[in-house]
């Protein structure tokens, strides 16, 4: 093999990044335990939300503490969290979360809420579509809309023609010039809703937030992994967003409230205890004491100054709406301090409706502290803002005369007036805008702003600030709160179960495996293991380096391509087996081995064929399903590497010393040797039996049916843990009387646990039904719960008792998205698959034996799913991860039947004689191969189905089933279909 120094200094150098990158995830864990573990000597075991903050704060205190130390850089906590591998929603915790920005509403609110009869049955029409149909709803508004208009148009003035719209939708304008503004304004106004929702996360304080919009949908994906406080969460996504103009006070009107406050504060903290509030507190000497930082009877007397730092205005020139700054983590404290009565009544008269609040941003001082500005607000005894952000008409990014970035504003012409006298009153001073509580920019007054627009800038403002600020004002004309249409919570201890199943399964597989190469292949079995130990070393090392989400899928994924890193050299090994029995040299059977001719063709071909499958599963998956995809194309890429280049250098290292190198045992020696089965006589038979089982399988799925998770038709799914063993009939009994209709009511895993799906009130729209609904479930289960408060029942935060678990909610039109695009997925993978194989054997009779045998096992699978589902005690589903699980086996089958093909195309090439004879021999030759694959895979498959989490069951039953029908169907149906159509189209020729 050429080039083996290079490929060793790159395995080398990968594995040491690898290694690096991993580090900083082991880092981030250790101090996350140190912080578990403070909150559990200081909080209360039955009180979740408060241990929660006391972990929360510590991490804060913590946060800009060097963790690392390397002599030329060094790290902290937040460095290291930043660079540790982001966990998924089901091995966390967390959010996930569809929202819905209405088109419908942005509609109504352009068309200034019209009541043309025309514009209205439209809507009510493209609102029924919608229900069933994967267009926009833009797009079915304008076909329901041309279908009754008559003469009427878009741009009359009772619909667009309006007087605020005059400057982009002229009178009588033809309506698809129309429909190409109303375009521009929807996704204006969806990204107006992505900005505001992603400055909220920001503050939210989770690591590694995700938000995205989805196409022109007006759906945005949010994933938040960690968070815990679920109703906090889903307020803070779907609120209105609040925009507001404020006159602001100057620092010089406020500095002499600061000293006076700054002393009284002094006074107040002689006792530590002020710091506290009523539940969530942490006394910063608590920490120093816990990180070990001496501790001195003669420190330091704390004030208010220690955490806030005026802007002392000494002259006119250094006035500033900027009042003071804090660092990020003294925010709450200060805030705390503050709103103290005893603070409060410091403030003279003219500034006693003061409110003070925080940029929207925050910057690095010198030595890298986070440090964010405060400002004071004028406010009033109603609390009612100067101006309300609804006034606005428009916002852009533009440059000045200078071409430096500037906010241009339009206004409507309440807002012109009251923007007038805000502006003339306040010449000389500051104004601000106000978002979620949160100042965006305080720009000085020059003069009267009295034509409706006007321009915001700033010395230092950049291209993105003038951006992002533009996009706040537009959201004064937000239409509506964002609705939330599918979420997905999964609570920590859920989240922690699932780590722990994932490691012990995990760490089963890989044993099982070792062991079994070992057993099989001896020496060489011991390289391969090597191999696949760096293999896996890679790929988590990926995945850390590129913040890739690790799902627990991803980890079924991870395992699956362990499998597949053991079928690339029980390739190789088998090939150069053939080549020592034919007497060739260990030297030549070994290069044979891992060349093109050899093994090195059927690898590749096994591998592309799933790596196309992986593809069309990120592009068509969500969530979990691209999690898993993920790591299976990642595993495809680092087992090739590792099975062809790791494992020969280390082969011919071995060959080079002279020592001897065994390919089998005395356990294995013999195995699928002299093997001559004529399957092409036996293929009737096999046509017959699987004939048989489809057609069974088919009687069920038309008679019995399949049980279709919540994502493809709509509900509500809750997870349930109780103190003690609970009957499923009972409870759905129990609940029929709290839901009007009996839910349905399965055991999950331990017979303390619960799955309960229910379709009460799906179809209800709102925050508040959702709330309702689980009040409902709560109320219902009560007699269950035994202490259990309803505060404590809810998801979120750890359970030490009775509780939900996770939830899940889809809203049936989202149900039928998912549903169209997981068949997409599906029909895709077929077409590509298709494609493939006739590109690479240039015989379409090779491309429908290889569809035809995938068409199989999908069939049987779905067979086996409908016929069981009642019977097995774990949930089968047909949901995401089942699609997920339907391609995979598409891909594994299609592995099977590639490496037989490849063998068939090869003894066509370079032998003669009949057909069926050498199929047969290919078959017979191939083998050894099939089965040890497929066994290893199924041993690891099996310990994921027997030690994973329960929510996994059903996937991994999925695959396990799809191993067994994909390794028959690739001998038994693939080859011998491939056979008749090549006899057929012979005979056509």
């Amino acid at each position: 093999m050429q080039n083996k120094g290079l490929i060793k200094l790159f395995a080398i150098l990968f594995g040491l990044v690898s290694l690096y990158q991993l580090s900083f995830t082991f880092l981030a864990t250790k101090v996350e335990d140190d912080a578990v573990a403070y909150a559990a000597t200081k909080g209360n075991d039955s009180d979740a939300r408060q241990k929660a903050t006391f972990e929360r704060k510590y991490l804060d205190s913590v946060a800009n503490d060097n963790i690392i130390d390397l002599g030329v850089t060094k790290f902290t906590y937040n460095d290291v969290k930043d660079k540790e591998m982001n966990l998924g929603l089901d091995l966390r915790g967390g959010v996930n979360a569809i929202l819905q920005v209405s088109v419908k509403e942005v509609l109504k609110s352009l068309a200034n809420d019209s009541k043309n009869e025309v514009f209205n049955k439209a809507l009510d029409a493209a609102d029924e579509r919608q229900k069933s149909s994967n267009s926009t709803y833009l797009d079915l508004f304008f076909e329901e809309f041309e279908k009754i208009a008559g003469t009427t148009k878009l741009s009359d003035p009772s619909i667009f023609g309006t007087k605020a719209l005059s400057e982009k939708i002229s009178f009588d304008e033809e309506n698809s010039t129309v429909k190409t503004t109303l375009q521009e304004e929807i996704n204006s106004s969806i990204g107006t809703a992505f900005e505001v929702l992603r400055s909220r996360i920001d503050k939210f304080g989770v690591t590694q937030p995700n938000i995205q919009r989805i196409g022109n949908s007006g759906r945005i994906q949010i994933e938040l992994p960690g968070a815990k406080d679920i109703e906090r969460v889903t307020k803070l996504i779907t609120s209105k967003a609040e925009l507001q103009f404020w006159e602001v006070q100057t620092n010089a009107e406020v500095q002499n409230f600061f000293f006076a406050a700054n002393d009284k504060v002094a006074e107040l903290l002689k006792d530590d205890s002020v710091l506290e509030t009523e539940k969530d507190s942490i006394k910063k000497d608590d920490i120093d004491a816990l990180l070990g930082e001496s501790t001195d009877s003669t420190k330091v007397q704390k004030n208010l100054f220690t955490y806030l730092f005026p802007n002392v205005a000494q002259s006119q020139q250094q006035l500033s709406s900027v009042v003071a700054y804090a660092s990020v983590l003294d925010t709450a404290t200060v805030n705390n301090l503050l709103a103290k009565k005893e603070i409060r009544t410091l403030l003279p008269t003219e500034l006693r409706y003061t409110k003070f609040l925080w940029d929207y941003k925050s910057t690095k001082g010198t030595d890298g502290t986070e440090l964010i500005n405060l400002y004071a607000i004028k406010g009033n005894r109603n609390d009612r803002p100067t101006i309300e952000g609804d006034v606005i008409l428009d916002a852009s990014q533009m440059f000045d005369q200078l071409n430096k970035p500037e906010v241009s504003m339009t206004m409507n012409s309440s807002g012109t007036k009251q923007w007038a006298k805000m502006t003339g009153d306040n010449i000389g001073n500051f104004v601000a805008v106000v978002l979620d509580d949160y100042v965006y920019t305080a720009p000085s007054v020059n003069q009267a702003i009295t034509g409706g627009r006007t321009s915001i800038s700033g010395g230092s403002m950049t291209i993105e600030e003038a951006e992002d600020i533009a996009t706040v004002l537009k959201a004064g004309k937000l239409p509506a709160a964002a609705r939330i249409i599918q979420i997905e919570v999964v609570g920590p201890s859920l989240g922690q179960e699932a780590i722990d199943a994932s490691f012990i399964s995990f760490g089963i597989a890989i044993f099982l495996v070792l062991i079994w190469m070992i057993l099989y292949y001896g020496k060489a079995g011991i390289y391969a293991d090597i191999a696949l130990t760096v293999n896996i070393l890679f790929i988590f090392g990926i995945l850390a380096s590129f913040n890739a989400v690790l799902t627990l899928p991803g980890i079924a994924g991870i395992i699956l391509t362990i499998g597949m890193s053991v079928d690339a050299n029980v390739i190789i090994f088998e090939r150069i087996k053939e080549g020592l029995s034919s007497k060739k040299g260990l030297k030549q059977a070994v290069e044979e081995g891992f060349s093109i001719k050899g093994a090195l063709s059927a690898i590749i071909d096994a591998n592309i064929t799933t790596l196309l499958t992986g593809i069309i599963l990120y592009v068509f998956g969500t969530g979990p399903i691209k999690g898993f995809a993920l790591t299976l194309m990642i595993g495809i890429a680092t087992s090739l590497f590792t099975a062809v280049f790791i494992t020969r250098i280390l082969m011919d290292r071995a060959i080079d010393k002279g020592n001897k190198l065994t390919l089998n045992t005395s356990f294995s020696k013999g195995w699928f040797e002299n093997i001559n089965i004529q399957y092409i006589k036996k293929r009737k038979i096999a046509y017959m039996i699987s004939g048989t089982i489809i057609i069974a399988g088919l009687i069920s799925i038309f008679s019995i049916g399949l049980k279709q998770g919540v994502d493809f038709k709509g509900g509500r799914s809750y997870v349930v843990r109780f103190d003690q063993s609970m009957s499923a009939t009972e409870v759905a009994s129990t609940l029929k009387d709290a839901f009007g209709t009996a839910p349905e009511v399965k055991t999950y895993g331990n017979d303390n646990q619960l799955k309960i799906t229910t379709v009460y009130k799906i179809d209800e729209e709102g925050q508040e039904v959702d709330e309702q609904v689980q009040n409902t479930l709560f109320t219902g289960l009560k007699p269950y719960l035994g202490n259990t408060t309803y505060e404590n029942f809810k998801p979120g935060f750890e359970k030490t008792g009775s509780g939900v678990m996770s939830y899940i909610k889809v809203e049936p039109t989202i149900a039928d998205d998912i549903k169209t695009s997981a068949l997409y997925a599906v029909l895709g993978s077929l077409l590509v698959v298709f494609l493939y194989i006739l590109l690479r054997f240039r015989k379409v009779s090779y491309s429908i034996g290889a569809v035809a045998a995938v068409f199989h096992d999908v069939l049987i699978v779905l067979g086996v799913f409908s016929i069981a589902y009642n019977i097995m005690p774990f949930d089968m589903e047909i949901d995401q991860s089942f699609i997920a699980a339907i391609l995979t086996v598409v891909g594994y089958s299609l592995n099977d039947t590639v490496i037989i093909f490849d063998r068939i195309r090869e003894f066509t090439n370079e032998r003669r004689g009949k057909h069926n004879v050498l199929i047969n021999d290919a078959i017979n030759k191939t083998l050894g191969r099939t089965i040890n694959t497929s066994l290893t895979t199924l041993l690891v498959m099996l310990s994921i189905f027997l030690f994973g989490g329960d929510s996994i069951k059903g996937f991994m039953f999925a695959l396990i089933v799809g191993i067994i029908v994909g390794t028959y169907s690739s001998i038994f149906v693939a080859t011998p279909i491939m056979y008749d159509t090549t006899k057929k189209e012979d005979k056509d020729n």
